[in-house]
Order: C-alpha cells, then sequence, then structure tokens
C-alpha cells in the first residue's frame, strides 16, 4: 500500500504526497573507494536533560558515537567536531574535546576508521581579543589538547584571527606558527561566510583570489605539514582553479554541497592525478552516508555512470539543506538522521531545530524521498506526520 501524506507548499496550501519510497543504495561490505571521504558529523542533543537549551549544550553520548560507528561501516571517515557538530552555534570548547576523546577511543575498536578533528579558538571569548599572538595561544591550547589523545588535526577558520588580522601577513604568520608545530599532516579550514559570517574576509582580503593567493603561499611554505585544504566556499570554479595549484601530494577536500558529485569525479586535469579530482568533507555526506558510500564505492571500481546515477539525485536536497541562510543546514542534517531512525528525537544542542520552518522541511521530506534517502519510508513517513501535527497539521 503506498504511504502518503498531507504537505505544505511553497504557498502555504496543503497538498498530498505520495513517497516514492525507493530505498538507498549502499556500499558493498569492505569496500574501497579511491577517494578519501571524511563526513562533518552531527551530534545528538539529550532531550531529557534537565538544562536551558539555548545556553547549555547537553549531548547523548551513546547515539552520538554510535552514528559515528555507522558512518564506520559505510567506508566513511569522520570529521569530528566541525561546524556540522554545532561548533560555535552550540556546541562549546569542553564539550567538543570529550566528542574528540570518545571518537577516537570507539575508532580504535573499528579497523581503518579515520577520524579529523576539528582545532580552532572558540574557547576564546570574541570580544577580549585584541591581538594575533591570543588567536595564536589559543590554536595552540586546542592542539595541544587534541594531539594529547593522538588526533590528527584539522585547522579551523578562527573567527579571533578574522576580527583581529590586519592583513595577509597576520594569517601567515598565525599558520606558520601552527603548522611548524604539528605533530603530522593537518587539514587546512576555508569557510565561506555564507556558513558563518564572523569569517568574512578570511586570509586578510575581501577578494576570493586575492585570499587564495594568500592560503596557497602558506601550503606551499608547509607542504610536508599540511595533508589537505578544505574549502566551503560554495563555488565550483574557484575550488578547481585551486586544486589545480596545490603543490604534489597535497589534497583538495570538497566543502562544496552544491557541487560535489562532479568535484569528486573530476576532470582529470594534469599528470598530478589529485589536482584534477576532489577528495572529500562534506556535512551533506552525514545525511546522505548510505548513498556516498554506494557511489563512491562504483567510482572506485570505474563506474561513473552508476556513481552518478546514485550521487546526482542527491545533489537537489543538499542544495535545499544548504540554502541560505546556509549556516542553519544542521538542521536539516538533524532531521534527516531523526526521519532515518538514527535518533529518536528532532531537538538539537541550542534549539537550532527552529531554524527552519515547516514548509523547508516539508520539501526537504519530499527530495530525500525522491533522492532515494529515506532508510525507512515507513519510519519516515510517520515522524514526518507527527512534526506535521505539532504544527497543526492533520493525515
Amino acid at each position: 500500500m503506498a504511504l502518503s501524506l498531507q504537505l505544505p507548499s511553497a504557498g502555504g496550501q496543503l497538498s498530498r504526497y505520495t513517497l516514492r519510497g525507493a530505498l538507498p543504495a549502499k556500499p558493498a561490505p569492505g569496500a574501497q573507494f579511491n577517494r578519501i571521504a571524511y563526513s562533518a558529523a552531527h551530534v545528538v542533543a539529550d532531550p531529557l536533560a534537565a538544562v536551558d537549551p539555548w545556553l547549555q549544550c547537553a549531548i547523548d553520548w551513546d547515539t552520538t558515537i554510535a552514528y559515528r560507528r555507522h558512518l564506520w561501516t559505510l567506508g566513511l571517515g569522520v570529521a569530528e567536531a566541525m561546524d556540522t557538530a554545532q561548533r560555535g552555534m552550540g556546541l562549546d570548547w569542553p564539550t567538543s574535546l570529550e566528542l574528540i576523546r570518545l571518537s577516537l577511543d570507539a575508532a580504535r575498536d573499528v579497523p581503518g576508521a579515520l577520524v579529523a578533528s576539528g582545532c580552532g579558538t572558540d574557547h576564546l571569548v570574541l570580544e577580549n581579543v585584541a591581538t594575533v599572538d591570543q588567536v595564536i595561544a589559543g590554536y595552540e591550547e586546542q592542539m595541544a589538547a587534541i594531539e594529547k589523545l593522538g588526533g590528527k588535526l584539522i585547522v579551523m577558520a578562527s573567527r579571533a584571527l578574522a576580527r583581529v588580522a590586519r592583513g595577509p601577513a597576520d594569517y601567515e604568520r598565525v599558520y606558520d606558527r601552527i603548522l611548524r608545530q604539528a605533530r603530522q599532516p593537518v587539514i587546512l579550514h576555508w569557510l565561506g561566510e555564507m556558513f558563518d559570517p564572523a569569517l568574512a574576509g578570511y586570509w586578510g582580503a575581501q577578494d576570493v583570489d586575492a585570499a587564495m593567493d594568500t592560503a596557497l603561499g602558506v601550503i606551499a611554505a608547509h607542504p610536508g605539514k599540511v595533508d589537505g585544504i578544505k574549502i566551503s566556499l560554495l563555488d565550483k570554479d574557484k575550488e578547481i582553479a585551486m586544486r589545480r595549484r596545490l603543490p604534489p601530494g597535497v589534497r583538495m577536500y570538497t566543502g562544496d554541497d552544491f557541487n560535489y558529485a562532479e568535484l569528486i569525479a573530476g576532470d582529470g586535469f594534469g599528470s598530478q592525478a589529485a589536482h584534477g579530482r576532489s577528495d572529500a568533507l562534506l556535512g551533506i555526506f552525514d545525511a546522505i552516508a548510505p548513498a556516498a558510500g554506494a557511489a563512491l564505492g562504483a567510482l572506485a571500481k570505474g563506474n561513473l555512470e552508476r556513481f552518478h546515477a546514485i550521487l546526482g539525485p542527491t545533489v537537489p536536497l543538499s542544495r535545499h539543506i544548504f540554502a541560505a541562510p546556509t549556516r542553519f543546514y544542521k538542521t536539516g542534517v538533524v532531521f534527516m538522521a531523526w526521519l532515518n531512525g538514527h535518533q529518536k528525537h528532532f531537538t538539537m544542542a541550542g534549539g537550532q531545530q527552529s531554524t527552519r520552518s515547516l514548509q523547508h522541511l516539508a520539501e526537504l521530506f519530499r527530495l530525500a524521498d525522491a533522492g532515494n534517502l529515506l532508510e525507512q519510508p515507513e519510519l519516515a513517513a510517520r515522524r514526518m506526520k507527527t512534526l506535521l501535527s505539532l504544527h497543526g497539521v492533520d493525515g
């Protein structure tokens, strides 16, 4: 029997929607990839904790770590304590460090599990940061704590640095200091202002090409200390231009949640194979994990047609989840986890479940179904009906 329900449309009217109900493709057990693929993973809030949810952070650790184990079984790595985990939007540094510790502990039980962890300056009180030296000290504090746990670093873009830097030289000074100290090659992290307005003008320039020159200069000065760079600018041409200029051995990790399929597939440019394609460090891979794993498995076998057949239908969903205001994309990621049965509730740290409208979530539901991304269609339909009922919509 077909599953159907009433969903609001863009005009505010209700119309009946019947699910396609096609299940996601999944990778074969033990599938090998020819791309490195990290999923920036979300955290599961504890809805029973006696906290003020806009002010305090309470995490359901068991369910949060269980989701990481799920990602590893699909062949994906975990980019830990990043913006998808609501870093700086509900997740503070002490909780982030505990998350990193628990994730690294869990990964030791999973052969081949990849974890890279966000290292930033978000524990600093932004209004009190006045100098570049304070930014350096902030990075060093988090760096030491993560490396003490044996963690690989993702050096996150810093709101504090964007606040106090007076030009490219200040960025060069900060990154030179951090990279010289790193125990193993790091992933750099360039997050555009559409994800975080406080990061406008990062690398010391409003012009993206000038900013890119500075970032490439930092990498060129420390090629042995940089595994790769993740850029999230939602501009595929800028990413392609930058990856073609990376030193040998330095990877481009796409953070483009609008164009990831074609960027990962690549264009075959140049003698350095890695410069004609992107690896991945994506928030959307949390929401589409089975399909991402299946598509990457097909790509590794040389089946480009199958890769696009699986991943292509997920792109409209991703563009919707990451629509402006892009920084609220985490709501859609957690909503997908709830629809797919990976958590029992749709609540988030910081009360962030309220950042998207019912219309937005209804369209997300349609696109998830169209993209073959609902792992348990009957459960997803029941949960969508529950949400609709809370908003006064029956049936």
